[in-house]
């Protein structure tokens, strides 16, 4: 598969080079133009037609952030706008920005930039839509369709201590990987941002309308239901405020049951250590409809209350310890 062209309209000819450095070492793309202006920049997106746009904001005779708000709704490209300060953020979002990061200041900044950089150049492909001045647009992305198969996974109690291990015994380039833990509003972003620091994976908090792909792995947002569909593109997920089901908001009941309908016999099920039994009956509709489902075993819970339920009801094939799961998950997958 060709690599994505990513288009760098930006009038620093440093910052040109040192973010198509960057481009050029992300697996899967290439910088294949710079440009100085906007005007610049019109230019080569109708010549060159590139995948992605990374857009400086103060820039001669158009500012890119006027620019971003013509762009869209033409040619609804995904745009990552990089700036050397924070406060145009939210007006680039409102402009329609698939994300926004602060350029480096100093060189101790450098590296913490590439990986953002990097990270964002994967996730920026793989939404759905983005929102110009109130209105929303689909962006035209044509990534392969992703791997049939996926990975879901639940816990509580104990599990952030697992998940990181269970992860690293995946290798670089599993199926994609979704996530309920029981915790609460705003913790679960800073948790995304550490794992994705602690594995090869690239590890995101839940988006709306996120589509999933061969080594990513999501986290459902804290207060909110996360459920997996599947279209002609692939998997992708949901974020939706609700009340709460087997007395969690993200459950686990719910993840699973969406995954059972949209992945089946595709799907690998894991439950980990938690208190209570949500999880159980979604785990089930999961092993029903062919999936293979393991749960964390006994002796290694920190409350064997999730797992319990789950294999109680019969929707558990194999019961492993935290370092067994992802092996028996590779034995599924390639069998």
């Amino acid at each position: 598969m060709a690599d994505k062209k990513v288009l760098i309209a930006d009038d620093s000819q440093l910052f040109c080079r040192i973010a198509g450095e960057i481009v050029d070492s992300a697996e899967g793309f290439c910088s294949c133009a710079s440009a100085g202006s906007a005007y610049d920049a019109r230019d080569k997106i109708e010549k060159l037609k590139p995948d992605l746009i990374i857009l400086d904001i103060e820039m001669p005779r158009m500012n890119g952030l006027h620019f971003l708000e013509q762009l869209i709704p033409q040619y609804a490209v995904p745009v990552i706008v990089c700036s050397g300060t924070s406060e145009y953020a939210a007006a680039a979002f409102e402009a329609g920005a698939a994300d926004f990061i602060v350029k480096p200041v100093g060189g101790g900044s450098y590296e913490s930039f590439k990986a953002q950089l990097k990270q964002s150049l994967k996730l920026a492909l793989n939404l759905k839509c983005v929102k110009c001045n109130g209105k929303y647009f689909t962006l035209r992305t044509e990534n392969a369709v992703p791997d049939r198969r996926i990975i879901a996974v639940a816990g509580s109690t104990g599990s952030t201590e697992v998940l990181p291990e269970l992860l690293r015994g995946l290798g670089s380039s599993p199926p994609p990987v979704a996530v309920v833990l029981h915790m609460p509003e705003g913790y679960t972003g800073m948790y995304a941002k550490w794992l994705n620091g602690e594995t090869s994976l690239t590890v995101t908090e839940a988006s709306h309308g996120l589509y999933l792909e061969t080594g990513m792995v999501v986290i459902a947002q804290g207060n909110r239901h996360m459920r997996v569909f599947r279209d002609e593109k692939g998997y992708f997920v949901s974020c939706d405020k609700g009340s709460r089901v087997s007395g969690h908001c993200p459950s686990a009941d719910v993840l699973f049951e969406s995954v059972a309908h949209c992945a089946g016999r595709n799907a690998v099920g894991v439950i980990l250590t938690g208190m209570g039994s949500d999880g159980a009956k979604g785990l089930k509709l999961m092993k029903d409809a062919g999936a293979y489902n393991i749960g964390q075993s006994r002796d290694s819970c920190v409350v064997y209350g999730m797992p319990k339920a789950a294999f109680e009801l019969g929707a558990v094939d194999k019961q492993a310890a935290p370092e067994d799961i992802a092996a028996e998950i590779n034995l599924r997958l390639n069998a």
